[in-house]
């Protein structure tokens, strides 16, 4: 069964974005750019809130560009080709290849992905979807990225729920930019079989 995981850059101060809505604070460097597009062929499919889709759109066309470099290059081929769902309850329409509006609600569409074969985790970005499907125990892994630096507030990474959810360390790193990276995985629970 596919994995669901969630990965962002995050202030020290637990936000994907500051109190104006900047985050050019996690612009990735070389190394943390190597570490995202590795990331990213490990999806299958990425489920995206309206608002991460609107700013991932840019990377559509990036591909066009004149002379991007090889990185970028690679990126926006690896992104354009990954099928994408897009969550929005003002949206009628939406773009780019492989992208189309969810049918369902999360749930729903999670359980489906899950069940269908297909190689790869189901990605979610932005915190409010990733908030609800925390909120309902989907998430399987975190991968954060921490920036060091203390925005002041924002938007969450994580999102305030009554649930206590306990976490195994699968990974650590620490880059020359002092971002550390952590990924964690969703502790068995107790009863499961997985």
């Amino acid at each position: 069964m596919r994995s669901v995981s969630y990965s962002m850059g995050i202030s020290l101060d637990g936000y994907i974005v500051g109190p104006t809505g900047d985050f050019d604070w996690a612009a990735p460097d070389e190394e943390i750019f190597r570490l995202v597009t590795d990331e990213i062929r490990e999806v299958g499919v990425h489920l995206m809130g309206r608002r991460l889709y609107e700013t991932m759109l840019y990377w559509e066309t990036a591909d066009q560009d004149p002379a991007p470099d090889d990185a970028l290059l690679e990126w926006a081929v690896l992104w354009k080709a990954l099928p994408k769902v897009v969550f929005s309850t003002t949206l009628s329409a939406v773009q780019g290849s492989d992208t189309r509006l969810a049918s369902g609600g999360l749930a729903e569409e999670i359980a489906r992905l899950r069940a269908e074969p297909g190689e790869g985790s189901i990605a979610i970005g932005g915190a409010s979807l990733a908030a609800e499907a925390a909120g309902l125990g989907l998430i399987d892994e975190y991968r954060i990225r921490v920036y060091p630096v203390l925005v002041g507030g924002g938007i969450p990474f994580f999102a305030q729920h009554a649930q206590h959810v306990d976490l195994d360390l699968v990974e650590t790193r620490t880059f020359s930019s002092q971002v550390v990276y952590l990924h964690y995985r969703v502790a068995q629970r107790s009863g499961s079989t997985d």
